[in-house]
């Protein structure tokens, strides 16, 4: 039984992913009906091969619940079922608490209040950014870099993958401490965010390696934006953290390298390991450099200075 206090608040119904690639990211049941399923037009879609394109349906209907509605889950005939508390189902009106599995993820509804749908989202930003730099956890980069893949390859639209790597950073470390690296990380994770437009998503990758992807972009304006970010992060001064040098800077260089969807691949997994083995290839070639998986002419590079398209 809710009590008076609870139920003074202002409750509202949403769905918590509770498994999967958006893990306690809390999704608002503030319409009549939200479908389910793994197609792009889904209100809430779920990558998973175990996901029919719709899959389920939300939707509410007037009496009981909260403020006089209740919610309703209904199988749209999908091919693996859709599960309530572990018992396949058709059709049922839900409880607070109550857990959906479609597919490989779990959701559970819940009436939140906005405490609890601000934890819910502070709970899901810590699971999917990186804590020092605020960019996406690798993670969270291939699930957005898997839903990008699947959205272009439906609407044909091409985007790069960028993957990036300090150099010497190993020196930096070593020459002014783990504290100066760590902000030096932080500084440089900054720079790229300033540089990406809407919709583009950047990653600390791991260690000193970042990575991102540009929404429209192909090559040639993967490769401008890549010499943006090298340039940025080549002309700038890093912060040294050192206790009686107040305001003592250090400079750091970056190497980057670059593939396209769909010319290069339409996987998106080979699309990260084909720009990594281009920012190998910048390594070995000195550093402090942008190359591409593939050659472009310097006709096709002009053409990259075009805007992108919004």
């Amino acid at each position: 039984m809710q009590s008076p206090e609870r139920s003074s608040r202002d409750l509202r119904p949403a769905l918590v992913f509770l498994s999967g690639e958006l893990i306690a990211a809390p999704i608002p049941l503030d319409r009549e009906e939200v479908i389910l399923g793994r197609a792009l037009e889904a209100d809430v879609r779920v990558i998973d091969s175990k996901v029919s394109r719709q899959h389920a349906r939300i939707y509410m209907v007037e009496g009981g619940g909260i403020d006089g509605h209740s919610y309703v889950v209904e199988d749209l005939h999908s091919r693996n079922g859709t599960f309530l508390n572990g018992r396949k189902i058709t059709k049922e009106t839900l409880q607070n608490g109550d857990k959906i599995t479609i597919g490989e993820h779990i959701l559970r509804f819940d009436l939140l209040d906005e405490v609890d749908r601000e934890y819910q989202k502070h709970i899901h930003r810590l699971i999917s950014h990186d804590d020092l730099t605020g960019l996406l956890s690798s993670r969270s980069f291939f699930s957005e870099l898997r839903r990008e893949a699947s959205r272009a390859k439906t609407e044909t639209r091409p985007f790069c993958v960028l993957m990036m790597d300090v150099d010497h950073f190993k020196l930096v470390n070593d020459t002014y401490g783990h504290l100066t690296g760590s902000k030096t990380l932080e500084e440089i994770g900054s720079l790229i965010i300033k540089i990406m437009r809407s919709g583009d998503a950047a990653s600390r990758f791991g260690g000193e390696e970042f990575s991102a992807f540009l929404l429209d972009a192909d090559l040639a304006q993967g490769i401008v934006a890549a010499e943006r970010i090298r340039g940025e992060v080549e002309d700038a001064e890093f912060t040294v953290v050192r206790h009686g040098s107040p305001g003592s800077k250090h400079k750091v260089t970056i190497s980057i390298g670059v593939s396209s969807f769909p010319e290069d691949s339409r996987d998106p997994i080979e699309l990260v390991e084909m720009a990594d083995t281009a920012l190998y290839r910048a390594k070995r070639e000195g550093r402090n450099r942008v190359c591409a998986y593939r050659e472009i002419t310097p006709e096709e590079l002009a053409q990259g200075l075009r805007p992108r398209t919004d």
